[in-house]
């Protein structure tokens, strides 16, 4: 889980426009939080399914899917029971707040750490998927008029340019990620491009087309060497984790928010697992064990290319926008610190307001402009560094799994419901814990292991698809 919001309608001790955070007034119910949850839920992370499944096989691979399911949909159980203080009754209007409230300590400033972490680590993913599934649709151009024997190479350097160069524009828009079209847009693009993978899959399987599959995914001697294949398999684990990492919504107080959040994450995570499993299932048995990184760019299929290239930009058009979601808290925590830092920095505080046509008066802050347009150069920089999408999303889901899914969810349950140490309930909510510490240990291990193997043989900037 990236973000924590779990926020509600009016108290009665506050005006009916604002909550008892004095925030304006929540007006989402548990029917809208589980449409957020499917939609932030289901996105790049469906890309690598199928080819997670090929590693682990027609047994591990489900069972995968179904345990980051289960536990997911636990922890976010136990997270919607913290959304207030346990002393104040005040409401967490933030994962970090949550933990502060319930765990206090170095805890919170722990969880900002992972969370800001996987943030920026979220960025460098989106920039390197986004530039793979522009390069698909120059490629996929080219194999339909050369024929599929074609080399039909595209370098991805410039398309991570251009990505970054968007941001940049996108970055200096205040408040971009508010935009109450942008979660709409998402969840559009990423129900199309999901779905368009999947019935490409289905399509190609009852076309007759028999793909090599196996009980235990990819074999050795075959496909991998028997050290690869115990890499990869832990990689897939970390691929698997990513796609299931997501943000919690905002919902009013009746029925009360933590019973209104349990029942919209059980609704969430059930339809996004099924929609996962259909996936993931259905393009192992497309491609096999020879199943693509990315399944819409990996170019098992060729035709039809212009559905293809509807998918890919689909997925750039949705990560164009979740890029700026993801980056909006860094931006807002580093120009609060400054501002708090320097108070009467003129460079840091003032702006000038310009008239521009269309979007009107726009407020605009040279320090906000060289501290944003930076941080998306930097990101850009390391997408063409390390342009490795299994690796990278492998490696996001492994860090961001165990502390924010697992850890602090648990513990806060721990700390809030007074659990007795040594007791029964409080050994196995800490077995689990220190199982998915090792999961999550094993599939950084497999992803950075994949990391240094590609930078072995990669030169830098020198990516191609």
């Amino acid at each position: 889980m990236s973000s924590f919001m779990l926020e509600e309608g009016s108290s009665n001790k506050y005006t009916t426009a604002h909550d008892d955070d004095e925030r304006s007034k929540r007006k989402g119910t548990w029917l809208t939080a589980s449409a957020h949850i499917i939609t932030a839920v289901i996105g790049s992370g469906v890309l690598s399914l199928s080819w997670a499944i090929s590693q682990l096989g027609w047994i591990a691979g489900p069972i995968a899917l179904l345990v980051f399911s289960f536990i997911t949909w636990f922890t976010s159980t136990l997270l919607a029971d913290c959304c207030r203080d346990p002393v104040t009754g005040r409401r967490c209007i933030s994962y970090i707040d949550a933990v502060k409230s319930n765990l206090g300590g170095i805890n919170n400033k722990l969880c900002g750490i992972a969370q800001y972490s996987n943030l920026v680590g979220v960025s460098i993913g989106y920039a390197i998927t986004s530039a793979i599934s522009m390069a698909a649709i120059k490629r996929s151009i080219c194999f339909h008029k050369r024929g599929h024997e074609a080399g039909c190479h595209v370098k991805n350097n410039s398309f991570i340019i251009i990505f970054g160069v968007i941001e940049i524009v996108l970055s200096q828009l205040p408040n971009f990620h508010e935009l109450s079209a942008l979660s709409m847009i998402a969840a559009v693009m990423s129900f199309a491009y999901s779905s368009i993978g999947l019935g490409l899959s289905i399509a190609k399987v009852a076309g007759g087309t028999h793909a090599r599959t196996s009980l235990t995914g990819t074999t050795v001697g075959v496909d991998v060497s028997s050290t690869q294949k115990i890499w990869n398999c832990f990689e897939s684990l970390g691929n698997i984790a990513f796609a299931y990492a997501f943000s919690t919504d905002t919902i009013r107080s009746h029925p009360p928010e933590n019973e209104a959040m349990k029942k919209a994450t059980s609704v969430g995570i059930s339809v996004t697992t099924l929609f996962y499993m259909s996936c993931g299932v259905l393009g192992y048995a497309a491609f096999g064990n020879k199943a693509p990184g990315n399944f819409l760019t990996g170019f098992g299929f060729y035709e039809p290319y212009w559905l293809i290239d509807i998918a890919n930009v689909c997925i750039i058009i949705h990560l164009v926008g979740a890029y700026q979601v993801f980056c909006q808290p860094i931006f807002k925590l580093v120009e609060d610190w400054c501002s708090n830092r320097w108070p009467n920095n003129s460079f840091i505080k003032q702006g000038s307001p310009i008239n521009l046509p269309v979007v009107g008066v726009y407020h605009f802050s040279a320090f906000r402009l060289v501290w944003r347009t930076a941080y998306v150069i930097v990101t850009t920089v390391l997408a063409m560094i390390f342009p490795f999408f299994n690796d990278i999303l492998g490696l996001l889901g492994a860090a961001a799994f165990w502390p924010l899914t697992v850890y602090f969810p648990i513990k806060m349950h721990i700390a809030r419901e007074k659990i007795a140490t040594g007791s029964f309930k409080w050994i196995w909510l800490n077995v689990v814990i220190v199982l998915c510490l090792i999961i999550s240990l094993l599939a950084a291990a497999g992803s950075i292991e994949g990391i240094v193997k590609d930078l072995g043989t990669f030169k830098p900037f020198t990516s191609e698809s």
